[in-house]
This record gives C-alpha cells, sequence and structure tokens, in this order.
C-alpha cells in the first residue's frame, strides 16, 4: 500500500476506452465514490507488462463497517420495492453492462491479462446473469401449505435475509461479482463487496453502471484494500447475514470459521481439482479439442481447468502426440494483441508453483512433450506444457494448478479411473468424453462431483446450478437456487375459525 493516490496513469491503452468514467479509482459506499480517509492506495498493474493501470483506494476497518451500516440502512427501503420494481432496475443495469462491454473487456484485460476475447466473453456471461435474476426477482412466490390443523391455513414464502457480504476472485472480476450480486439484490438483499486488490477495476466499473441504472445509494457498495482487513470486519459483523465467496479452499475455510460466531449463511465455490478422462472409444479429434479448452481457457487459471487428464491406455499414445501438436500452436503474448490463446499468470507466486509442480513430475518419471519453462513473452508468461506419464503421486495430480501445463497419464478400466478420479478432497466439475451411452450414465452417476461435463466444455451459464461437493464448497450459484441461497423460508399459519 502506498499513499500516491493521486499519481498519474500510464498505460497506454487506457487511452482506447470510450467512457473513461469507467474508470473508478475510489471505493463506492453509500452512493459515493469514497476515498481511503488514511490516504492509502495500492497500485493496480498490467500483468502481461508490469505498466500501472490505476491507483485504487485503499480503505480500512472502519470504512467497512460504514458500508455495512449503508447496506444496512438501505435494506428496508430496497427489500419493500415491488419485485417488479427491482427487476427493472436489475434490467437496466444489464443494458448498460452490454452497451459497455468493449470497455469492460478492456479494463479486464488490462488488469487481468486474459486475452480480450476471453474477456469479452466473460462480459457476456457476467450480464447473463443480471438478465436472469432481473426475470427470476418477478417470481419468488410464496406457497401454500395443506392444513394439518382445523380452522387453520398455513403458507409459506421467502424473504431476503439482509446483508450480504461478497469476496470475488482475480479470475473472473466480473462474473463472478454479478452472478452473486444479482440474484442476492433480486431476492431484495443489499450488498458490501470486496473484489480482489489484482482486479478491482471491474467491480468498479461494474458499481459504476449500477449507479446509472438506478441502484439506491446504500444497496450496492464497493469496498477496496486488504483482504484480511475488509473480510474479517465482515465476517464478525451481525448485521451481515451472509458471506458469498470464491476463491481457495484455505480461504474459504477461514471464513467459514471467523463467520461462525455469527452464524452467517455461506455460499461459498472453493478449489477444483477436476479430471478429464478420454476412453479409448472416444472421437479422438474432439477429445482433443475438448482437452485443449477444458485445460488452457483463462491460461490454466481457472477452478473448471481440467487438471489431471487420464486417457484409456489403447489410444494413449496417439492421444498424447496429438493433444502435443495442438499445445505448440497455442499462441502466446499479450492479451490485447489479436488471436493470442494464452496469456500472462497473474503474479509471480502462480509461476513459482507451475514451475514447482513441472520439476515434481519430471523428476517422479514424467516427461515433457510440450513447453516446459518461461516463456519469452515476460516475467509473468509460462509456454503451454504438456506432461505425460504422470504418476498419481505428483504433486500436479495432488494440488490445484491455475496454469497452462496439462497432466495426462494412462489408464486401463473404468472401475480403475472412477476410483482415481474420486480420490481427492474436490469435487467441482469432471469431465468424460465417450461414445458409450451406458457409460455416459454410469460415468455421471459415479463420479463423486457437483457438475459432471459429458463430450463438452462449456456447460455452465445463469439457468443451471453452480457449485461442488466435499472441499469444492458449499451451496450453489445461478439458477432459483442461486437467488434461494439468499433468502430464509418464512412460515405463517392463521386461525380462520
Amino acid at each position: 500500500m502506498s499513499a500516491h493516490f493521486a499519481r498519474p496513469h500510464r498505460h497506454q491503452a487506457l487511452e482506447r476506452l470510450a467512457d473513461r468514467r469507467l474508470l473508478r479509482e475510489l471505493a463506492y459506499i453509500d452512493g459515493h465514490w469514497t476515498a481511503s480517509e488514511t490516504a492509502e492506495s495500492f497500485e493496480v498493474t498490467d500483468p502481461a507488462t508490469g505498466d500501472t493501470v490505476a491507483f485504487v483506494a485503499a480503505l480500512d476497518a472502519r470504512q467497512t463497517t460504514k458500508a455495512i451500516d449503508a447496506a444496512a440502512r438501505a435494506f428496508a427501503g430496497w427489500r419493500s420495492l415491488l419485485p417488479q420494481e427491482r427487476s427493472g432496475i436489475l434490467r437496466k443495469w444489464f443494458e448498460l453492462i452490454v452497451a459497455a462491454k468493449d470497455d469492460l473487456a478492456l479494463l479486464m484485460t488490462l488488469e487481468q491479462g486474459k486475452p480480450l476475447q476471453e474477456s469479452l466473453g466473460e462480459i457476456d456471461y457476467a450480464a447473463s446473469f443480471v438478465e436472469w435474476y432481473a426475470e427470476d426477482a418477478k417470481r419468488l412466490n410464496a406457497e401454500s401449505v395443506t392444513s394439518h390443523l382445523p380452522d387453520a391455513e398455513m403458507m409459506v414464502r421467502r424473504e431476503p435475509l439482509g446483508v450480504v457480504g461478497i469476496v470475488t476472485p482475480w479470475n473472473f472480476p466480473s462474473a463472478m461479482l454479478t452472478r452473486k450480486a444479482a440474484a442476492a439484490l433480486a431476492a431484495g438483499c443489499t450488498i458490501v463487496a470486496h473484489p480482489s486488490s489484482e482486479t478491482p477495476l471491474s467491480a468498479l466499473a461494474l458499481a459504476e453502471l449500477g449507479e446509472r441504472a438506478g441502484l439506491p445509494a446504500g444497496v450496492f457498495n464497493i469496498v477496496t484494500g486488504n483482504a484480511a482487513t475488509i473480510v474479517g470486519r465482515m465476517c464478525e459483523d451481525a448485521r451481515v447475514r451472509a458471506m458469498s465467496f470464491t476463491g481457495s479452499t484455505e480461504v474459504g475455510r477461514l471464513i467459514a470459521a471467523q463467520s461462525a460466531p455469527t452464524m452467517k449463511r455461506l455460499v461459498m465455490e472453493l478449489g477444483g481439482h477436476a479430471p478429464l478422462i478420454v476412453f479409448a472409444d472416444a472421437d479422438l479429434d474432439k477429445a482433443v479439442t475438448i482437452a485443449i479448452d477444458a485445460k488452457f481457457a483463462t491460461s490454466g487459471q481457472d477452478c473448471l481447468a481440467a487438471n489431471r487428464i487420464y486417457v484409456q491406455r489403447p489410444v494413449y499414445d496417439r492421444l498424447c502426440a496429438a493433444f502435443g501438436r495442438r499445445i505448440e500452436q497455442l499462441r502466446t503474448g499479450n492479451g490485447l494483441s489479436g488471436d493470442i490463446d494464452i496469456g500472462p499468470l497473474m503474479h509471480e507466486r502462480a509461476i513459482k508453483k507451475v514451475e514447482e509442480q513441472v520439476a515434481d513430475a519430471l523428476a517422479l518419471g514424467a516427461r515433457c512433450l510440450a513447453g516446459g519453462r518461461r516463456h519469452s513473452a515476460g516475467p509473468l508468461f509460462y509456454q503451454p506444457t504438456l506432461l505425460v506419464d504422470v504418476p498419481d503421486d505428483a504433486l500436479i495430480m495432488r494440488e490445484e494448478t491455475f496454469g497452462p501445463v496439462a497432466a495426462v497419464t494412462p489408464f486401463d478400466n473404468e472401475a480403475e479411473v472412477i476410483a482415481r478420479a474420486n480420490a481427492t478432497e474436490y469435487g467441482l466439475v469432471a469431465y468424460v468424453v465417450t461414445e458409450n451411452g451406458a457409460r455416459q450414465q454410469r460415468m455421471g452417476r459415479a463420479l463423486d462431483y457437483g457438475m459432471v461435463a459429458i463430450n463438452r466444455v462449456k456447460i455452465t451459464g445463469a439457468p443451471i446450478p453452480f457449485g461442488g461437493v466435499k472441499q469444492s464448497g458449499i451451496g450453489r450459484e445461478g439458477s432459483r437456487h442461486g437467488l434461494e441461497a439468499f433468502t430464509d423460508l418464512k412460515y405463517l399459519c392463521l386461525d380462520v375459525a
């Protein structure tokens, strides 16, 4: 953190913004753009070049409390609006996000590094949640209960929880915010959100558009700064009735522990360690394309990334060779350049983790068929890499990778690969490639994961309940279940004698 809040911007790409008001460096509390009371700020840099993008206000626990105060005050008014009124505001927010798509994608690539085409796709994805919940806000209906008591009428209805704390990660800085916030806002809750300090600009731009859409003061607050300070204050405040978090399992456990004294509702999408299983009957061209998409999207920095690729032995050598050729064709570079597949990793820690996992796998007998070292594009770039014959005890087969490294290993039969795929504390998503219909059904049942993709990669979206089992999370996001997570059931029993 530093006190150099008023420094000029140095990144030339900011000149490409059509709407310069979307670049915000102040937090957003109670309808006001808010500086740090201590004049502290932190630098946001482009991971592709190291250039400064912005200096963003670093708020403290006292100002976090002010944001909670504002959300608590705004709750009564927001929940009392007709669902159609909340829906109309969310719909306007959606329309503004779509209209600002190019600027929002540019900001995301500058602060996160992902290829611009991927950023554009994420803005579409983020907007889809706002559109979905704008409609679903109008459908949160009460239900009647057949009475078991004489002269009584019974009703169950859903009511908003209150203030919701939201903590979002750096790898999907727009979509993870809208997926949570749109659901909570549709339910009638108010928001205090903390975006990752690596990528706060996307959240602040969304707040600017939310203000234009008519979100009342205090309903949607963005608090930037040190995560431990801000999130710790949110966890300990009893007025924050729920915490919604996307990030590592380690941090999720800490938030759960800090939230326990105030008995908060928890919605958590945590770590993943996805298996991708290719059977001998698979279409190998399709299997290679699926493996490329499942492993290398967002430069491998995705909780849905295929970390462990199991290939049945009869097609193992052919698939590895074809996979290696495709990996060597992936283009690495600055995400603002055209036709780039792999951007930089987020920080030096990510690079070192990838290097450690690759070195460990090679020491245990794995072979490197492509890549295997840092890329010449810059200090945070790593070559798209293929490791084969990777043993199950290698670090990369036991830990989430978050980098552009594919680890492949053979298997012999269905029962064996199910046991190996399930032998992890994680359970977010699994991928299966097979043309056998009966096997598709068996694998869908046997794999201990919250989501299973058969013969495809893209499975997420606003209508589906996104989430995992075991140490990969609590609850679901998206779909009607994502809205209901921010409500309490209230039972009414009326005497009609």
